[in-house]
């Protein structure tokens, strides 16, 4: 029986590409969203995946999605914690909410839904995990105080998490990719891809399937001794030690 993966934000972009390569791997694949339902049903006629919406950032909402999942597909095995936003301002001019709406996204978001299959996963045995973190929770980004301090959070989460489940068989890692030629990315402004390529030296921005093959291979029985691993994926633009 084929294992069950879950991808939050898994309908477009990065998340998208990831559904897709895990189907094509012979998984069982769910997708989460958020709140384009015309995307979603899109996705779901194009590529012939499920697509559950709820929020990440609501502890509940995650609990009760997966139990939907589950349902449905069986225990969920392999976890992508994708979902995220931005709410870009330079930090004199940040609000409250905007430093609220993307750590409860894209940090406490991989907590709610992390616990949620956490305990699942130490009873059978085996689990996978990978969030999708950012070349910016590396290296930080102007006007990005709030989406680069979730970023970062998530590999220090990562990190931690893995001790815990190292014995249990299950593998905790995240994925950093650089600038990917997503919707988001190819709507900045030509002269500002530009500039962002010119800093990237394998001269070009990546694919969202190259962060998928990541994405693969780390949920891949091939990557069992691979855990609290953070896995660059940006052309160059940054080399961590």
């Amino acid at each position: 029986m084929a294992r069950t993966a879950l991808v939050t934000g898994g309908t477009r972009g990065i998340g998208k590409a990831i559904s897709v390569a895990l189907k094509a791997a012979g998984y069982d694949v769910a997708a989460n969203y958020a709140g384009n339902d015309s995307a979603a049903q899109a996705f779901t006629r194009e590529t012939g995946i499920k697509a559950y919406k709820w929020s990440v950032a609501d502890y509940d909402a995650c609990r009760e999605g997966i139990a939907a999942v589950e349902a449905a597909h069986g225990p969920v095995d392999i976890l992508i914690n994708n979902a995220g936003i931005t709410r870009d301002a330079p930090f004199h001019k940040m609000t409250p909410q905007q430093w609220r709406e993307v750590i409860d996204t894209n940090l406490t978001g991989v907590f709610n839904m992390t616990h949620s299959v956490w305990n699942g996963m130490r009873d059978r045995g085996f689990g996978r995990i990978v969030t999708i973190s950012s070349i910016n929770g590396q290296k930080g980004q102007f006007a990005q105080a709030n989406y680069s301090a979730a970023k970062a959070g998530d590999l220090g989460f990562t990190k931690a998490l893995a001790q815990e489940g190292a014995r249990r068989n299950i593998t905790v890692n995240a994925v950093c990719p650089g600038y990917i030629a997503t919707e988001m990315v190819m709507a900045v402004p030509e002269a500002v891809r530009e500039q962002i390529i010119a800093t990237i030296p394998v001269g070009r921005l990546g694919e969202a399937e190259e962060i998928a093959r990541c994405v693969a291979f780390l949920v891949s029985d091939e990557a069992g001794f691979i855990t609290g691993a953070t896995l660059t994926a940006n052309g160059g633009q940054y080399m961590a030690g």
